[in-house]
């Protein structure tokens, strides 16, 4: 089948909050346009990712400490020793999150920001790791609970995306267009202070106010602030980093030091601030660099940027004592499945298969290939039912990938 006769590809975590399909999502607003979601076009709300109820407890109940937690005020971020205390006897951590002095200060219209919370809330862990899935590109989440009437933070742009998902209450947003388009992540909105200061004063782009269950897409560089309304606002913000092309160029420019031309020294006694003499330096440069750069193929920045995506992404998480349960019972009715965002490349050499995987590679003998790809093609199956092996052989197969972290069992 060719690529032009397949169906659109199913990114179930993405069509969550948008209201357009996926692949129209991915030609029009990717990087380009905001895009508002009604609860209405969407279908369903977010209460099973996060509540008003959730804040109270990861606040009162968790522990949690900073970076975790945060509060600003007015656009002005306030000293951790304002919102966090020692946790007491037993967990003398000065900086655990103080449920009294949280109080004081949202009571004082601060705004709690709850940061990483795709490192502490079990439903937004499975979310973001599969809208990482969807996306191919890295996510965070974080919190933003706003007391009535308050704007936690001034007009202002991100040099990451994000999706806005209105959990509770009412957030009046003002989008407006880019002053800076595409920033970096060493381009912050406050290099432009001036100019996203005079655009939020224009007409804006997107002036609406999210409910429960709306969401709201915006690249990043567009310039945005929000107000909550008659109640306190919950929402999560999805952020995402995506990948550039100035990722690709820095990593060609790695592989200057292995051209011979690009490492000889310039001219003895030579002028740098000789705008003339240096002209030819920086034309034969520069061609000896496209000459460099159009022998290159893309193994090279595929396999650093794969690395560094595996480093800021994590795959499903693995549960020790299940795990080690599973092992002890493990024959050949029992059901498994490949770890769910765990990309691996199956590869043959000298009769055995190979498995490379983010942060191991296993091999194995070469009777196990058939099995060890009906597997990494996911979908649950039941040991004995492997190909390519009796149902002796698959125990052993599957008992040493479940030990490495690359199968799980399927309770």
């Amino acid at each position: 089948m060719t690529g032009s006769e397949r169906g659109p590809i199913e990114r179930p975590a993405l069509s969550r909050c948008i209201r357009v399909p996926a692949d129209e999502f991915a030609e029009r607003y990717w990087g380009r346009e905001p895009l508002l979601s009604t609860a209405a076009e969407l279908g369903a709300g977010f209460d099973d990712l996060f509540s008003v109820a959730a804040v109270d407890e990861l606040i009162t109940r968790r522990g949690v400490r900073t970076p975790f937690i945060r509060m600003a005020n007015e656009g002005a971020v306030l000293a951790a020793s304002a919102y966090t205390a020692s946790g007491g006897f037993g967990a003398e951590v000065a900086d655990q999150v103080s449920s009294d002095k949280v109080l004081a200060e949202f009571a004082g219209g601060a705004t709690i920001v709850l940061q990483g919370l795709h490192r502490l809330w079990p439903p937004i862990i499975d979310h973001t790791r599969e809208l990482i899935d969807d996306l191919g590109h890295p996510a965070q989440v974080n919190a933003y609970v706003t007391p009535p009437s308050s704007q936690g933070f001034d007009p202002h742009y991100d040099t990451h995306d994000v999706f806005v998902l209105q959990i509770s209450g009412e957030k009046h947003w003002r989008i407006h267009a880019p002053v800076h388009v595409d920033p970096l992540r060493a381009q912050p909105w406050d290099q432009h202070r001036g100019a996203v200061a005079r655009a939020a004063t224009g007409e804006p782009v997107i002036d609406a106010v999210l409910r429960p269950g709306d969401a709201l897409y915006l690249p990043r560089g567009w310039i945005h602030s929000a107000t909550a309304l008659g109640a306190t606002s919950v929402h999560l913000t999805i952020g995402m980093a995506p990948f550039t092309h100035t990722d690709v160029v820095d990593v060609l420019l790695r592989e200057v030091g292995e051209n011979a031309a690009l490492r000889t020294s310039l001219p003895l006694g030579i002028d740098l601030r000789d705008e003339e003499a240096l002209a030819p330096i920086v034309a034969q440069t520069v061609q000896a660099l496209v000459e460099m750069l159009q022998q290159t193929d893309a193994s090279r920045p595929a396999a650093v940027l794969a690395n560094r995506f595996d480093g800021e992404t994590r795959a499903e998480p693995v549960a020790p004592l299940a795990t080690l349960e599973a092992l002890a019972t493990l024959d050949a009715s029992t059901a498994v499945r490949w770890r769910a965002s765990l990309p691996v490349l199956v590869t043959t050499i000298d009769d055995r298969v190979r498995i490379v995987g983010r942060a191991k590679t296993l091999s194995l003998p070469i009777e196990a290939e058939q099995a060890v790809r009906r597997l990494a093609a996911g979908g649950t199956v039941r040991a004995g039912e492997l190909p390519g092996l009796d149902a002796e052989s698959a125990v052993v197969v599957v008992r040493r990938l479940m030990r490495e972290g690359f199968v799980v069992a399927v309770a």
